[in-house]
């Protein structure tokens, strides 16, 4: 039996992220953080990462509609053993709770650089170029 390589998640971690995310998600949604930043803010849990021994899980999260990325991902992690709590009824399966973090998820900054770029006059031009060269 070969061993997966290590840099890809087991179907396990993704799993386990997956529940995470969701448990996350609820706790957000149902407004149990008492902290006015968050409770006043949108929170989107794009993604859950888990480490390789399940103990650590990383959530992925974009505040909708705040300028300041940066103070609600602080808030969240000022509440993440808090959270860390609420989230445990959902996952009682798992033989440790996950230590959480968050981090501001900037891959959809990334797809708007992408999608500016690629709509830019210069690419455009260059796109333009390579059909003429095929006829």
């Amino acid at each position: 039996m070969t061993k997966a390589s290590s840099s890809a998640p087991s179907q396990r971690m993704l799993r386990v992220g997956e529940q995470v995310r969701a448990a996350i998600t609820q706790v957000l949604q149902r407004g149990e953080v008492r902290d006015d930043l968050i409770e006043k803010t949108v929170i989107s849990v794009s993604e859950v990462r888990m480490s390789t021994d399940l103990k650590v899980a990383t959530a992925y999260v974009t505040p909708l509609g705040v300028p300041d990325h940066a103070a609600v991902i602080e808030a969240l992690n000022r509440n993440a053993k808090y959270i860390r709590g609420r989230i445990g009824g959902q996952l009682r399966q798992m033989k440790y709770m996950p230590e959480v973090r968050f981090r501001d998820d900037t891959s959809f900054d990334n797809y708007k650089k992408i999608d500016e770029l690629l709509r830019s006059p210069e690419v455009q031009r260059d796109l333009a170029g390579d059909s003429e060269d095929k006829e």
